[in-house]
């Protein structure tokens, strides 16, 4: 049987416009909810004394695409079936032999520790990598067992779905993951209910805030440690809008507004690199460019999702919305 897939482009297309809505945000915040705010802090506003928090994924989902009609940049022209798309493949391949290796040695080389969303297939076919990232200090979190949507499954298939890739994450890396990641972040109606019921502390599929929150979900607290399109590069590289100099300054101008922000609120800033993309050649240079500026302002500080969605459960200044989404 076929995965069911989004498909990426379609998604890209719609995140534009979303990145084209940017204006409306503190709008939004006077409608809602206030940005946690501490006068005593004295402008940290984390618990460790921060200032800023940046938070870096490194999604592992190569090896984990489905055989058939593959998202690549070989989908403007797609074969046929029963015919492999090949180039593609190995396009994919890049991910796990060129692509994480790269981006370890980069956290390594300013001793940052990132979060992996772990797709199932990927860790069963490549267990040795994944141990590898969590032996260097790195999270393994859930990102389903394949590509396949969720939006769509009942809700026991989507238990079954959520449970085997934890299993698959498990028995790769020794480590329970305690956060999640659907394909292109679209939940079902139960997906919430369900991490909770498996034990999740966390989701990241949630654009809404630069900040984590918390909402109620099975009458319990449940994190979200927020997403983002405008530094991912699979929506800006991958879909070939930007090119790695204007990625760099994205990263760049995010990082700078959120600094100056940080002065009177809690802010993070949130990085998604894929290894495929991110892990090329360019694109590494650009991030490390950035962490280079990055990295010569005070008060600065590197945090995996896991540890964020713990401090946001601790701290009694973290937001608390009164219904999830």
């Amino acid at each position: 049987m076929e995965p069911k897939q989004t498909s990426r482009r379609q998604f890209i297309k719609a995140g534009a416009a979303t990145l084209g809505a940017a204006g409306l945000a503190a709008k939004a915040h006077a409608q809602n909810q206030s940005p946690s705010t501490d006068p005593q802090r004295g402008g940290k506003y984390w618990p460790g004394g921060e200032r800023l928090v940046i938070s870096i994924s490194t999604q592992f989902e190569a090896g984990g695409e489905p055989e058939f009609n593959m998202e690549s940049p070989f989908s403007g022209n797609p074969l046929p079936k029963p015919y492999p798309d090949l180039p593609a493949r190995t396009w994919f391949q890049y991910g796990y032999r060129e692509g994480i290796p790269r981006l370890l040695d980069l956290w390594d080389e300013f001793n940052i520790k990132v979060t992996s969303h772990m797709v199932g297939d990927a860790v069963v076919k490549n267990p040795d990598l994944a141990k590898e990232m969590v032996r260097r200090g790195h999270e393994a979190a859930a990102h389903g067992m394949s590509w396949d949507n969720q939006f769509d499954m009942s809700r026991d298939e989507e238990k079954r779905f959520i449970a085997k890739g934890v299993e698959a994450v498990e028995k790769a890396t020794g480590k329970t993951p305690l956060g999640y990641n659907c394909n292109w972040l679209r939940r079902s109606t139960n997906t919430l209910s369900i991490l909770q019921e498996l034990g999740f502390t966390y989701h990241i599929d949630d654009l809404s805030r630069d900040e984590p929150f918390i909402v109620p979900v099975n009458d319990k607290p449940f994190v979200i440690v927020p997403y983002t399109l405008r530094c991912n590069d699979i929506a800006l590289i991958e879909g070939r809008h930007f090119s790695t100099d204007q990625f760099y300054h994205q990263l760049k101008d995010e990082f700078d507004q959120l600094y100056r922000e940080s002065a009177k609120r809690r802010v993070m800033m949130s990085i998604s690199t894929h290894d495929r993309i991110g892990g090329a050649p360019g694109v590494v240079n650009a991030i490390r460019r950035f962490l280079e500026y990055a990295t010569k302002h005070e008060g600065l500080s590197f945090k995996r999702k896991d540890e964020i969605a713990r401090i946001s459960l601790k701290s009694p200044t973290t937001i608390k919305e009164k219904v999830a989404t």
